[in-house]
């Protein structure tokens, strides 16, 4: 499935990313502002290295972005990406709401010739 330009393997990568509840909520910080990777590391009881790691997913992902400032590489969300992976689940929504609704529609077309009983 393909959201605008972005490739099977791009969806798979920001699925992947989504996946971890530290890589959502690196996401959902970084969406206030741009902090390091040891500004994040902060918040979190796992190692630098650790945090970092999660941090290189979530570029590969493309949800965040870094941006070099002196010494430091600060991060930010990519907000653009996210609102891909939500076109993909509203689009993956729909179609599940019309096949339910075809269901329904199924069910009481059965209904009505059964007389309501099976």
């Amino acid at each position: 499935m393909v959201v605008d330009q972005t490739s099977d393997a791009g969806v798979d990568r920001i699925f992947h990313a989504l996946a971890d509840g530290t890589r959502r909520d690196i996401l959902a910080f970084a969406v206030g502002g741009r902090y390091s990777v040891s500004e994040l590391a902060k918040r979190y009881p796992m190692s630098f290295a650790a945090v970092q790691k999660h941090v290189a997913v979530l570029e590969g992902a493309g949800l965040i972005t870094k941006e070099r400032r002196g010494r430091e590489r600060l991060v930010r969300t990519d907000v653009d990406t996210v609102q891909k992976a939500r076109v993909l689940l509203d689009g993956i929504e729909e179609l599940w709401r019309v096949r339910v609704d075809r269901i329904d529609d199924l069910l009481a077309t059965e209904k009505r010739i059964t007389g309501g009983e099976r």
